[in-house]
């Protein structure tokens, strides 16, 4: 899972969303002409903006200047930010592309692009109330910022007690935003609320020494005098008791007493309130193709029965006598294959981790000098969630982390942890998402900036480079690896059923584990992910096919001269990109290649 989008945890994701509709200064910029110099300046401008009115994604990528702020929630902060967007994309619109040199020509019109695609939801008003998601959002977002919150001084302990004030408050517009979405008949799913009260109920059960939200205080410098360390920590305590936990409890109250009885029990758009035009224009904005809902189950259809027949020939190579779902059963129960605990789960994760890193070089040209390393999930996160990536911030102060879900880990396999460490770590989210903060050469905007499509896209294409960097050497890993692939091409099928084509969620649990193989427990909860964030799942395996088929292009035209490594740097290189501007850069880096080879000879 995403960088971002990493995805389950809210505000990496709004603060990548936010990033969206943003850039930065010009850093590392060249050109001198007076339009390039106008463009740049509203690049700084915006970027600023951006850190005050989002403070929480400024925590996140480092910046700290607003640590004791919250995003403004209220009704007319919002029309204020939805105001915002249009002047930026009016200003940016009256520079004059054809007089910037051609990397800027390229940021202009992914910031153009950017704030269209924020533009293009404002419309929908109900949609964007529904802020409560599966694996987490208003109900988690806040406990999730408790990891990157520095307390490295008094001062950033006292900003956090700030922001422990202001949480009322933000929880207060958030209700309010939930009552406009339930008046205009937008109410995510009853499973999906469900699964929020029991994320908050997890918040709000431990005393508040143990809470989530007082841990930061615990990481406060042996080195601060004691008497002042003694008195944060009890500000903390009080504060947590006295602002944050009331909060939520207002926040679980809501839910259970007016948003839930409200909940439909099937969260298809189809259902709501033009539900079908804002399907359609998700599935555009998160796969950046104009590819339609039918064109993507097709391929998922297609996909499915490929990787299939590949995985019916690992079954023969293991010389097992039986039928798809008793060589699931016999994966899923034979103890080779179980960890004896937790820490077994996370120490194999990090030996998988070490071997990979050894290896990079075979395949990139340069890699980020950002460290990462292997987490367990905090413990307010559902035990079924999916495993997460957080990237490490700009400024080096944290490295990125691989969060891994040791609270199942009885239910976890050993033969699945190479295909899985090669997608959140390396060379996947890791890997890109550190390489792209250090691309001094990049407007900032394009270093934070995330295209679901891109991102989850280069994961899962990562995860088949496994093969060329020693991995899946065992049959039973390489069935893991073929699983988790065909996971992703179910999900093509899966997303659009519920969405477009009217599946019920049994139908769309029952379709997957079939096809699949992969434990109920854990499709059930991602089933109820595709339903309160449509589109997003689409994004990586359209994303994969399109790296592998820009990489067999590549092949193709250069034979000999193709440089692997040069390749996989020109892809990651660019940052984040839509697929379609992505293929252009590609191809004409191919002919670039070409025309220097026919140079050469």
């Amino acid at each position: 899972m995403a960088t971002g989008y990493a995805r389950a945890q809210r505000w990496a994701v709004c603060a990548l969303m936010a990033l969206v509709a943003t850039t930065a200064s010009a850093v590392g910029n060249t050109a001198s002409t007076a339009e390039s110099r106008k463009l740049h300046a509203l690049f700084e401008r915006h970027w600023q903006y951006v850190a005050r009115t989002y403070p929480e994604g400024a925590t996140y990528r480092g910046d700290h200047r607003f640590g004791g702020q919250l995003t403004e929630q209220s009704p007319a902060a919002r029309a204020a930010q939805d105001a915002a967007v249009k002047r930026w994309l009016a200003e940016a619109r009256r520079i004059q592309r054809t007089r910037l040199a051609p990397t800027d020509r390229v940021s202009l019109d992914l910031f153009i692009s950017n704030q269209r695609r924020a533009i293009a939801l404002m419309p929908y008003a109900g949609y964007r109330s529904m802020s409560i998601g599966a694996l987490g959002g208003a109900q988690t977002e806040f406990a999730d910022l408790m990891q990157v919150t520095p307390m490295d001084t008094a001062a950033q302990a006292r900003q956090l007690l700030q922001r422990f004030a202001g949480l009322p408050r933000r929880k207060g517009d958030e209700i309010t935003q939930l009552r406009e979405g339930l008046r205009l008949g937008w109410v995510p799913p009853r499973e999906v609320l469900v699964r929020a009260q029991e994320q908050l109920d997890k918040q709000l059960a431990p005393a508040v020494a143990d809470s989530p939200f007082y841990e930061p205080f615990k990481r406060l410098p042996a080195s601060m005098a004691a008497a002042e360390r003694d008195a944060l920590q009890a500000s903390g305590r009080e504060t947590i008791g006295r602002d944050v936990l009331p909060a939520l409890r207002r926040l679980r109250s809501f839910i259970a007493d007016e948003y839930l009885p409200k909940a439909p029990v099937n969260g298809a758009l189809s259902g709501y309130p033009d539900g079908q035009r804002v399907y359609e224009l998700l599935v555009r904005q998160q796969t950046t193709t104009k590819l339609s809902a039918r064109e993507i189950h097709d391929i998922g259809l297609r996909e499915l029965a490929r990787i299939r027949t590949e995985m019916e020939t690992v079954m023969r190579e293991m010389k097992f006598d039986g039928d798809f779902a008793a060589f699931i059963a016999f994966l899923d129960t034979d103890a080779r294959f179980q960890y004896a605990s937790a820490d077994a789960l996370l120490a194999h994760y990090r030996d998988i981790g070490k071997r990979l890193d050894a290896e990079l070089p075979r395949l990139f040209a340069e890699l980020p000098r950002a460290a990462w390393g292997v987490k367990a999930m905090p413990a307010h996160v559902s035990a079924d969630a999916a495993e997460y990536y957080q990237g490490p911030a700009q400024d080096g102060s944290r490295s990125g982390f691989f969060f891994a879900n040791a609270l199942s880990w009885q239910r976890k396999r050993t033969w699945e942890a190479e295909t899985l460490v090669a997608h959140e770590a390396v060379p996947g989210h890791h890997l890109q998402s550190a390489r792209a903060i250090e691309l001094r050469n990049l407007p900032e905007f394009r270093r934070h900036t995330w295209f679901t499509a891109y991102g989850e896209g280069w994961a899962l294409y990562a995860e088949t480079l496994g093969f060329e960097l020693g991995l899946y050497t065992e049959p039973a890993s390489r069935f893991g690896h073929l699983q988790w692939q065909a996971f992703r091409a179910a999900r093509l099928v899966v997303d659009t059923g519920i969405h477009a084509f009217g599946w019920s969620r049994e139908r769309a649990i029952d379709f997957m584990v079939e096809r699949t193989g992969v434990d109920r427990i854990f499709v059930t909860s991602e089933v109820d992910r595709y339903t309160s964030d449509p589109g997003q799942a689409l994004a990586y395996m359209i994303g994969k096919l399109k790296f592998d088929e820009l990489r067999d292009r590549a092949k193709t035209k250069l034979g000999a001269r193709f440089d692997i490594r040069r390749f996989h740097n020109l892809l990651l290189d660019q940052s984040a990109l839509p697929l379609d501007v992505l293929e252009k850069v590609a191809d004409e880096w191919i002919a670039a290649e070409r025309r220097k080879g026919r140079t050469q000879s």
